[in-house]
C-alpha cells in the first residue's frame, strides 16, 4: 500500500487503542521485554552489520552499538513502562458552572506520534512503548546507519503485537530510508498530530523546514557546567569527569566548563582526570595560560569562536573564563541549546539565581548534565527531551505524549 492508505490504517488503529484495556497494552509489553532478551542473539548480528560499515572511532559507533547488556536495559526499559499506571482518563481538573454544566480537563493520547531520529536503534523500542502506554499509534523513521538493527527491533515489536492483539498491528510504522518518503510523510496533517525529531541540528531543521504537522523540538544538547567562585573543588573535578566522559556520545554530556576567573587555581585539579581519558580541551586565553603548564599539549589548543556553542559528542571540551555568575549565564543561554547546564557552588544565592534565570529544560546545582534522562527521572524512558517551551520541556515520557480535552455534561442548557 501506498504511504496515504498506510497512515490512514494508522490513525484508525490510534483510535482502537483509545478502546484498549490497561491489562492488554501491558501484555504486548511485557512479551516484547521477552522478546528483546530471546532475540538478542539475532539483534546483535543485525546490529553488527550497521556497525561493519562505521569507523570504530566516529562517535555515532558507540549510539549504535548493540550488546548484551544494552539490550537488557532496553528490555527492563520496556518492563519498567508497562508496570506505569495509564494517565489516560485522567481528571486534571474538575468544576460545575453556574447553571449546572458540568466540566472535567481529561487527559487523552495525542492520537498518531510521528518520530524522527538518528542513530540509537534503542529510540526505536523506547519510542513504541511510550506511545502503546500512552495509547498513541507511531509512525518511525530511524537513521540510515542503524537501518538493519531498526527493521530486527521492529519485526520483534509486530511479532508482539501478533502474539497479544493482531487488531493493533497498524498502530506502529516504520518508515524507510528514502527521502521522498519522508517528505510525503511531514506533509500529513491529517494522519499524524504531532512530529518529534530527535538528532543533530541538520535533521531538526530538515523537520521544522517540510512539516505540516505541529513539531515538538528534542534532541540537541550543548551542555554546560560552571565552577563558580564558591565552588568546592573535590565536586567540580568529579561531576566534570562525571559529565565529560561517562557516555560522551549523547546529548546531555559536558560540552563547555565555565570558570570564575578567582578559581582559575583550580583548573588543574578539575582537569587532571580528563588527562586520563584523553580529553581534548579548548581553552580561552587565561585557561590556556594554566593548563598549558600541567596539561598534556598534544591535547591542548586554543579555543576559537567555533569552539563555543559546539556539541563535541566525543572526547573534547572547551574552557571559558568569566568574571561573574551574570557572565556565565549570558554566555550559557548564548551558545546553548536550552538542554542541561549546571552549576557549582557552596553560595545558595549564587544556586537560587543560575536556577532562575538559566533558560534551560533541565538546571542542576552541584550535580552532573548526565542526569537529564527519562529513565532517569523515573519516566520509564524518553521518546527524546524537549528543549522548547510549548507543551512539554525536559525528558519526554508518557504523560508528556498526551493533550486534554473537556467533557462537558449537561441536563439540556443552553447558552443564553
Amino acid at each position: 500500500m501506498d504511504l496515504t492508505e498506510a497512515l490512514q490504517k494508522t490513525k484508525e488503529a490510534s483510535r482502537k487503542l483509545l478502546l484498549c484495556d490497561e491489562k492488554g497494552i501491558d501484555a504486548i509489553l511485557k512479551v516484547l521485554a521477552h522478546q528483546l532478551v530471546e532475540q538478542r542473539g539475532e539483534i546483535i548480528a543485525a546490529n553488527k552489520k550497521d556497525l561493519a560499515e562505521i569507523d570504530p572511532d566516529d562517535h555515532v559507533y558507540d549510539r549504535i552499538l548493540l550488546n548484551g547488556k544494552r539490550i537488557e536495559t532496553m528490555a527492563d526499559s520496556v518492563k519498567n513502562i508497562a508496570g506505569y499506571g495509564s494517565p489516560i482518563g485522567e481528571i486534571l481538573e474538575e468544576k460545575v458552572l453556574e447553571n449546572g454544566l458540568q466540566l472535567k480537563k481529561v487527559r487523552v493520547p495525542f492520537g498518531v506520534i510521528g518520530a524522527i531520529f538518528e542513530a540509537r536503534p534503542n529510540v526505536v523500542i523506547d519510542t513504541f512503548a511510550l506511545c502503546l502506554k500512552s495509547r498513541n499509534a507511531c509512525v518511525m523513521k530511524g537513521g540510515s546507519q542503524c537501518e538493519k538493527s531498526n527493521e530486527m527491533l521492529m519485526r520483534i515489536i509486530l511479532q508482539s503485537i501478533m502474539e497479544v492483539n493482531p487488531v493493533l498491528l497498524d498502530a506502529v510504522i516504520l518508515l524507510s530510508n528514502d527521502r521522498n518518503e519522508v517528505e510525503e510523510f511531514l506533509r500529513q496533517p491529517d494522519y499524524v498530530d504531532v512530529i518529534i525529531p530527535r538528532g543533530g541540528q541538520g535533521l531538526i531543521d530538515f523537520v521544522r523546514e517540510n512539516s505540516l504537522i505541529p513539531v515538538i523540538v528534542t534532541g540537541r544538547g550543548v551542555c554546560h557546567v560552571y565552577f563558580d567562585k564558591d565552588g568546592d573543588a573535590e565536586k567540580g573535578r568529579n561531576i566534570v569527569l562525571n559529565a565529560k566522559t561517562s557516555r560522551p556520545s549523547v546529548c546531555n554530556a559536558l560540552d563547555t566548563l565555565i570558570i570564575h576567573r578567582s578559581r582559575l587555581g583550580d583548573l588543574e585539579k578539575i582537569c587532571r582526570p580528563l588527562e586520563e581519558k584523553n580529553v581534548e580541551i579548548f581553552a580561552d586565553e587565561q585557561a590556556f595560560a594554566v593548563l598549558e603548564e600541567n596539561y598534556p599539549l598534544n591535547l591542548l589548543e586554543e579555543a576559537t569562536d567555533e569552539s563555543f556553542g559546539t556539541e563535541f559528542l566525543a572526547l573534547k571540551m572547551a574552557v571559558k573564563t568569566v568574571d561573574s555568575l551574570e557572565e556565565a549565564i549570558f554566555h550559557i543561554n548564548k551558545f546553548g541549546t536550552h538542554h542541561s547546564d549546571a552549576i557549582i557552588t557552596e553560595n545558595s544565592g549564587e544556586a537560587e539565581k543560575f536556577l532562575k534565570t538559566v533558560d534551560s529544560a533541565c538546571v542542576y546545582v552541584n550535580a552532573s548534565t548526565r542526569f537529564s534522562d527519562g529513565g532517569v527521572f523515573r519516566l520509564g524512558a524518553e521518546i527524546g527531551i524537549s528543549t522548547q517551551k510549548l507543551h512539554a520541556r525536559g525528558p519526554m515520557g508518557i504523560k508528556e505524549l498526551t493533550s486534554y480535552k473537556w467533557e462537558c455534561i449537561g441536563r439540556g442548557q443552553i447558552r443564553t
